[in-house]
């Protein structure tokens, strides 16, 4: 039932939002991330300081030998975050079908969301070629 002409069928829409709000957990995630590995660095630093009251733990021994690879791996959580976000709006555009498909595979580690995103932007692959 098209009222207004449109070959939408909803599908793409409800694929590109999901790889949004993947695409967003991944970039808070990541920017949490991010926060405590540079925490971890910097309580480090301040330990010989021992008049700071917020000096962490026998942690952060532990986060400085595998913050690097910690690191690495968050900056490829936010790099995946900000592929699904501008993936999610080139659905939502209908610009860019294999753009659109690589947002959504980028959203899929959040789960659930970055699955169905796949599902419903690749159902949708005739919207794009409607356009044309």
């Amino acid at each position: 039932m098209e009222s207004s002409g449109s070959h939408r069928s909803g599908l793409l829409t409800a694929g590109g939002v999901l790889s949004i709000v993947g695409g967003a957990f991944q970039v808070i995630g990541g920017g949490i991330g991010t926060a405590l590995v540079v925490s971890a660095f910097i309580g480090r630093c301040l330990r010989p300081f021992q008049g700071v009251p917020f000096l962490p733990g026998e942690w952060s021994e532990r986060v400085i030998f595998v913050g690097p690879i910690l690191l690495g791996i968050v900056v490829i959580g936010l790099v995946l975050g900000i592929v699904a976000i501008v993936g999610g709006v080139s659905a939502l555009r209908r610009k860019s079908f294999g753009l659109s498909l690589a947002g959504a595979i980028c959203a899929l580690p959040s789960n659930i969301l970055g699955i169905l995103a796949i599902i419903f932007v690749s159902l949708s692959k005739k919207e794009f070629e409607a356009k044309k």
